[in-house]
């Protein structure tokens, strides 16, 4: 049997690791403030709600204890005595997002609150008591051999631990025999009810909810010339925050993919979550692409002597101490030619931005020669101390529409820098 090259081997398992731990060009966070506004959003979207008022309990409570026959009698005897029996108002309280003991998992639990009523032949009142209970369920990144990976509800249910039935109008003393045993037969039953009526509407929810964040987050931000879009590269979970690594490419004016970016395996950027209730982090080779679109490079020649005569005759007095000969040849028509070498170069640290650009400046003698006169190189590095800025009506201050933050629910926004980095983050108004 042929042995493997060790340097294979090697090889192979360093292409892995470095597989493993590629860094996105940009990363959107969203934290448990976002994820409850709009799940309780798509909920009310989809009448939750209207759903809970239209629980059948008299049925549940029959369903429960049909394979019990004394459970069974007992249940039928309880019903003789009730006309109609349905949820009278219901109310979904504060949702709660949380970690999970498990890696890639969150927990979230949706209290309810609801009324009950029930007429019977034995007062001409309705009888009302409160229910409160709680549906749990798990978002999960669940991932795919043929697909890539998404995030999923799944163990959607309500549990009797969490069920609490209480009479809210003391009556006769038959009345509330009659209403504490039909508590009675609904404490098991309310947890199957509430699941098999409202998790199919959770699920519906959160789908709907999914596709809205991916919507959001993939959306053309216009650059002018061109476009930026993200797309998604992959769904986690960190703590209680849902993250979208994002790929990224930057298109010309023709909608032509320009500069493609995916995962890298420097680690030029933290992505771990902060108590921000969203942040878009973006790398900062991409941040460079961008500025590099937004400002390209430029050229500017004019006449010296017609735009500018007292530096031209400052120049050639100066040249003049050098080399006389030189001097005498600069004619009426010399040319100053300044173009960028570059465009800006942005270093993203924790104390701030830092643009540097080259810039060259050439003089030719007459506006009909071709070579320089003579070059002079200027390269110029500044701290930019104003990318800290607010966005307004969610555009940045050159412009550049940004759509995510108001999708999100969030009229301002700021940037700040952190080391490779610049971040996105709502503004505290």
């Amino acid at each position: 049997m042929k042995m493997t090259n060790p340097w294979i081997v090697s090889l192979l398992l360093g292409a892995t690791l470095v597989q493993a731990n590629l860094y996105p060009p940009a990363v959107l966070n969203l934290g448990p403030e976002v994820i409850k506004k709009h799940l309780t959003q798509a909920l009310e979207n989809h009448d939750a709600t209207a759903i809970l008022q239209e629980l059948p309990l008299l049925r549940g409570m029959q369903d429960k204890s049909g394979s019990i026959p004394i459970l069974d009698s007992f249940v039928n005897t309880v019903l003789r005595y009730i006309i109609w029996m349905k949820v009278t108002s219901a109310n979904i309280l504060q949702l709660v997002v949380q970690p999970s003991t498990y890696d890639q998992e969150l927990v979230v639990r949706i209290p309810l609150d609801m009324v009950a009523g029930l007429n019977t032949p034995l007062i001409k009142t309705i009888v009302e008591f409160q229910m409160s209970t709680e549906v749990q369920a798990l978002i999960r990144v669940e991932r795919s051999k043929n697909g890539p990976a998404r995030l999923n509800l799944s163990d959607c249910s309500s549990n009797e631990s969490t069920l609490r039935l209480s009479l809210l109008h003391k009556l006769s003393f038959v009345v509330n025999s009659l209403a504490k045993n039909v508590m009675n037969l609904l404490m098991p039953a309310l947890p199957q009810i509430v699941k098999s009526h409202l998790c199919p509407v959770i699920q519906q929810a959160f789908d709907d909810m999914y596709e809205d964040f991916l919507r959001l987050t993939t959306a053309p931000i216009a650059l002018s010339p061109g476009a930026l879009e993200f797309d998604l590269l992959s769904p986690a979970i960190q703590d209680s925050n849902i993250l979208f690594n994002l790929k990224a490419k930057l298109l010309d004016s023709q909608a032509r993919v320009t500069n493609w970016f995916n995962g890298s395996a420097t680690p030029l950027m933290e992505t771990t979550p902060d108590r921000a209730p969203f942040s878009l982090t973006v790398r900062q080779d991409l941040v460079n692409a961008i500025v590099t679109t937004l400002i390209p490079q430029e050229e500017l020649v004019i006449l010296l002597r017609f735009v500018i005569p007292d530096v031209a005759r400052q120049l050639q007095m100066d040249i003049k101490e050098i080399n006389a000969e030189a001097a005498n040849k600069l004619g009426p028509t010399q040319m100053l030619k300044i173009f960028t070498h570059s465009t800006p170069h942005i270093v993203l640290n924790e104390g701030g931005a830092t643009a540097a650009q080259s810039v060259v400046l050439e003089v030719f003698p007459t506006n009909t020669d071709v070579r320089p006169f003579f070059s002079l190189g200027i390269y110029r590095a500044h701290q930019a101390d104003d990318l800290g800025y607010q966005t307004v009506r969610c555009k940045l201050r050159t412009g550049i529409p940004m759509s995510m933050p108001k999708a999100l629910g969030y009229e301002k926004a700021m940037w700040s820098v952190s080391k490779g980095a610049l971040k996105l983050t709502p503004a505290s108004s």
